[in-house]
């Protein structure tokens, strides 16, 4: 019994049809691929976290306007017609002053102190559509005729030029189109990390390596307020220069020494490259003699076909129902993850400490993450998630000012929740799609928890007032999509697919296997 189920377990090699190679054996490519990447070495080691410094450098441009664009304290000079309590633009200007340099933050450099709360906004508004327009126009290219690599360096490189070119703006509305070409370019960013990571090691690495992406991420998150401190008495320009050279050095490094996956180039119809790559990683681990498999996947899209991975979706059922459950699981997750940083300001707490605590908060996570690793993903998603939501509802519960540290603690523990549902939900999406639309659904679900950010900034205003419409809505909506986990398959353990026949037959069988064990 033992041996029957070990020889099912162990792929069949194909025997060469030429008599010369009669005694050569000949994997498949999905084999040659699981037996190369399978023992996980230092060149692997420090392709993923070349790879990973990306995430680093965009952290620092999603949150840079928790600084940039922050309403900065002030003090009165005339104490006759000036009070702490005044409001500062029904007294003149000459009764009151900052409490630090003129140009510390957009609102004291342009004087939008008075200024409607739509035009304070619309950097912030302009970054998250700029990520949506960008993650709509930009997803297929990495799936086809870009590849992982050029479009993380595209990105990279355009985000970073940009951030150094904003320094120059001379107004709002100069200063927000290009807070929208920074989302824009860096909206692909992370889909191309995380893709490009997953796919260049085994299966029984793939979600260990998903952690140094949310690491780096950390780090990024982190290192602002240290950066922000440091230049607390200099302009808000000073931001955007300590962090946008460093990624413009990177991608550089990153286009000299990252090397392409493998999986891509095989859709590409480009075996050689891919082989090359393979043996690179393998060394001597894996014997790649005699004729080289035969590809069944010949999906090399033209410059005019470049969102044939869009249509691919709209072939299968169960692709549409997928992507639209996955979607909308997007919105939930993504509100609590991105909108609970940003409403900082809401809980009366140091911005310096609160963004550090909040920082603070992904290490356990990524920890927590890493041991979920041989965890169902579905369960792990929705215990999180839970976790998030109740403590969300109860921040927006208490509101006496005696409790402020309870309140501060459970939108901390709701972070942690949603950082850990948001990294294993990302990891979740790899796993359900194969290689010829990964990128694009990865986009995809991108956009929607983008979508979600747009409306987060009117959500925290309004939260000012009364808690409910930030903490509270947030809880509602991550609870609430949820249920879209009912309409979605369980993915820990399987083996990435490359085609969509492939996962459809590979699902299939698993069904009715399945099924056989429970009669």
């Amino acid at each position: 019994m033992a041996d029957s189920v070990q020889s099912q377990s162990q792929p069949q090699p194909l025997p060469s049809s030429d008599s010369a190679e009669q005694g050569k054996v000949i994997l498949t490519w999905d084999e040659l691929i699981e037996k190369s990447l399978g023992n996980f070495g230092w060149m692997q080691f420090l392709q993923c976290i070349l790879v990973s410094i990306a995430m680093y450098f965009d952290a620092q441009q999603s949150f840079i306007s928790i600084y940039s664009d922050d309403f900065p304290t002030w003090h009165c000079t005339n104490t006759s017609i000036c009070k702490p309590t005044s409001d500062h633009c029904k007294i003149p200007k000459s009764s009151w002053s900052w409490d630090s340099h003129s140009s510390k933050t957009i609102i004291s450099h342009w004087s939008l102190e008075c200024s409607s709360s739509f035009l304070t906004g619309l950097p912030q508004s302009s970054f998250f559509i700029g990520c949506l327009i960008g993650s709509f126009v930009l997803a297929a290219l990495a799936d086809s005729s870009l590849g992982r690599k050029n479009m993380l360096i595209l990105s990279c490189l355009s985000m970073s030029v940009t951030s150094m070119l904003i320094i120059f703006s001379t107004n709002i509305w100069i200063y927000s189109a290009l807070k929208f070409l920074i989302g824009f370019w860096r909206s692909t960013i992370g889909t191309s990390v995380l893709v490009l990571l997953t796919e260049k090691v085994s299966a029984n690495w793939r979600f260990t390596v998903g952690i140094v992406e949310y690491m780096s991420f950390t780090l990024g998150y982190m290192s602002l307020p240290g950066i922000a401190y440091v230049n607390r008495n200099s302009s808000w320009k000073s931001l955007y220069i300590w962090t946008s050279v460093p990624a413009i050095c990177y991608s550089v490094i990153a286009y000299l020494f990252v090397t392409e996956s493998p999986r891509w180039l095989l859709t590409q119809g480009r075996e050689k490259e891919a082989l090359k790559i393979l043996q690179g990683v393998a060394g001597n681990g894996v014997v790649l003699d005699g004729r080289l498999p035969k590809v069944d996947v010949k999906e090399k899209v033209s410059f005019f076909q470049l969102y044939a991975s869009i249509g691919e979706l709209f072939k299968k059922r169960w692709a549409v129902i997928r992507t639209v459950a996955v979607m909308v699981l997007g919105i939930g997750v993504g509100m609590v993850y991105f909108g609970m940083p940003l409403a900082v300001g809401n809980l009366g707490f140091n911005i310096y400490l609160a963004v550090v605590f909040s920082a603070l908060m992904e290490i356990p996570s990524c920890v927590a993450t890493y041991f979920l690793e041989n965890y169902k993903r579905r369960p792990s998603i929705l215990v999180f998630s839970i976790i998030g939501g109740v403590c969300c509802v109860m921040c927006a519960v208490v509101g006496d000012h005696r409790l402020q540290w309870v309140k501060v603690g459970l939108a901390m523990v709701s972070f942690f929740g949603a950082c850990t549902a948001y990294n294993v939900f990302l990891i979740y999406i790899i796993e359900l799609f194969p290689t010829c639309v990964r990128n694009t659904t990865t986009s995809l679900v991108r956009q929607a928890i983008v979508f979600g950010c747009i409306f987060s900034p009117f959500l925290i205003s309004a939260g000012r007032k009364n808690n409910f419409f930030s903490y509270g809505v947030f809880g509602v909506v991550i609870l609430l999509s949820n249920l879209t986990l009912l309409c979605l398959p369980e993915t820990q353990g399987i083996v990435l697919c490359d085609t969509m026949d492939q996962q459809e037959k590979k699902e299939t069988s698993m069904n009715e296997i399945g099924n056989r064990v429970n009669v």
